[in-house]
C-alpha cells in the first residue's frame, strides 16, 4: 500500500479560548464529542488512526465499507475527523466507549446495534496532492469535492464564516451533545501536534461534596493527587460525579494537612462505605477505586473523607450523571452545607436534534 501520506500523523490540536474569536479570516465548525480519527486510504487499503496514533479499525468495522466507497474505487486521501455515535438525534459518547473491547464478537454486535458515523472536517491529502501546507480554505474546498455525494454514514461537518451562526450552534446544539465550537483561521496550514486552532467549550460551575481523595502517584502520603466529588440525587444517594486535580505541587502538599481532620472516622456512616469495603463495581453505581478496561494498570485506590467539605468546580458538561471531563477547582465553599450539593443546582440543557444541524440531511 502507498498512502498519500504515511501514517501515523499527529492530529492538529486546539487550545481553550474563553470567547468566540470574531473578525475577518475566521471559520467556525461544531466541536464534536467523539473519537478523533485520521483516515488514510489508498484505493482498497484503509487505515483509521486514533489521536494517540493507534489503530481504530477493528473497533469500528462498519465504517470500512462506506469509507472505501467514498470517492470511488480508485480514491486516495487522508482525512481528519471524528467518529461519533448518535442515538435519538443526539451524540452518545458512552456507546463509543463500549466499542473499545477485546472481543471481536462484542464489537460486531455493537456495530450492528449502534453503528458509528464519521464526521470529516479536514483533508490532508487528496489523490497524489499533499495538502498540509495549503491554507484551510483550499483544504475545505477539496474536502467538499470529495464529500459531494458521500455514503450516509460519512458526513461533512458544517462550516461557516458567520460568528452569529457559530454562536447559535454553541447555544442550541449543546442539547444534541455538541462539545462547543472550533474556530480556525482561514489561511491556517495543517500543523500536526500543534495547538493552532481555538476551542470554545461550555463552562459552568457546581458546588460538590468532597467525599474522598487519591494520593498523588509521585508522593503517596505527602501529596494529594485528586479530590473525589459527589452530588446528591433525588433518591438521596451521593453519586460520584468526577474528580478535580488542578493543583500545584505546593497546594497538593498543603491539602494533606487540610484534609487530615476529615479522614478521622470517615467510614462511619459514609455514603460510599460499601464501595470502599468491596472495591468493586456495583450495577448502576459509579465506583471510585475500581479498575476497568479503560484504566487497567492505574492505581485507583482512594481514601474516604467525612462528607462535610464543599468546593466549587468548573466543568464543561455532564455525560449521564457525571462530569464528561475532569473538573477545575475554583474555591472552597464553607458557606454551603453538603446536603445542598444536589443535581438540581445544574442548569438543564434544552434538547436539540443533530439532523437540524445538517439541514435535515
Amino acid at each position: 500500500m502507498a498512502f498519500p501520506i504515511a501514517p501515523p500523523i499527529e492530529p492538529m490540536l486546539a487550545k481553550p479560548t474563553p470567547e468566540l474569536p470574531i473578525g475577518d479570516g475566521w471559520r467556525y465548525e461544531p466541536k464534536w464529542d467523539g473519537f478523533r480519527a485520521l483516515v488514510f486510504r489508498d484505493r482498497t487499503d484503509l487505515f483509521i488512526q486514533s489521536r494517540d496514533l493507534k489503530p481504530l479499525d477493528r473497533y469500528f468495522p462498519e465504517l470500512l465499507p462506506p469509507l472505501l466507497e467514498l470517492g470511488g474505487p480508485a480514491a486516495r486521501f487522508v482525512l481528519d475527523g471524528e467518529i461519533v455515535i448518535a442515538r435519538d438525534g443526539a451524540l452518545d459518547f458512552d456507546a463509543l466507549l463500549l466499542r473499545i473491547h477485546p472481543a471481536a464478537s462484542r464489537v460486531a454486535m455493537l456495530a450492528s446495534e449502534t453503528p458509528a458515523s464519521y464526521v470529516a472536517f479536514d483533508c490532508l491529502a487528496s489523490g497524489s496532492d499533499d495538502l498540509r501546507d495549503a491554507p484551510l480554505d483550499e483544504r475545505r474546498g477539496r474536502l467538499e469535492e470529495l464529500l459531494a455525494e458521500p455514503p450516509p454514514s460519512v458526513l461533512l461537518t458544517p462550516s461557516t464564516a458567520d460568528p452569529a451562526l457559530a454562536g447559535e450552534w454553541f447555544d442550541v446544539f449543546e442539547g444534541a451533545g455538541l462539545d462547543g465550537v472550533i474556530a480556525k483561521p482561514s489561511d491556517l496550514r495543517y500543523l500536526p501536534g500543534k495547538r493552532a486552532m481555538a476551542k470554545i467549550k461550555h463552562q459552568r460551575t457546581a458546588d460538590c461534596v468532597v467525599a474522598g481523595f487519591r494520593w498523588h502517584k509521585n508522593g503517596p502520603g505527602t501529596m494529594v493527587g485528586s479530590l473525589l466529588l459527589g452530588l446528591w440525587n433525588a433518591a438521596g444517594d451521593l453519586q460520584h460525579v468526577g474528580v478535580t486535580s488542578s493543583f500545584t505541587e505546593e497546594r497538593r502538599r498543603e491539602l494533606v494537612a487540610l484534609l487530615d481532620p476529615y479522614r478521622r472516622n470517615a467510614l462511619e456512616g459514609h455514603p460510599w462505605r460499601e464501595w470502599k469495603e468491596w472495591e468493586e463495581e456495583r450495577e448502576g453505581r459509579r465506583v471510585p477505586g475500581t479498575t476497568s478496561r479503560w484504566n487497567r494498570g492505574k492505581d485507583l485506590s482512594w481514601e474516604p473523607l467525612r462528607p462535610e467539605l464543599v468546593c466549587e468546580v468548573a466543568f464543561d458538561h455532564l455525560q449521564g450523571d457525571r462530569f464528561r471531563h475532569a473538573s477545575t477547582f475554583k474555591r472552597w465553599r464553607p458557606d454551603r452545607p453538603p446536603d445542598s450539593c444536589r443535581y438540581d443546582q445544574l442548569a438543564e440543557t434544552a434538547p436539540a436534534l443533530l439532523a437540524d444541524l445538517f439541514g435535515q440531511r
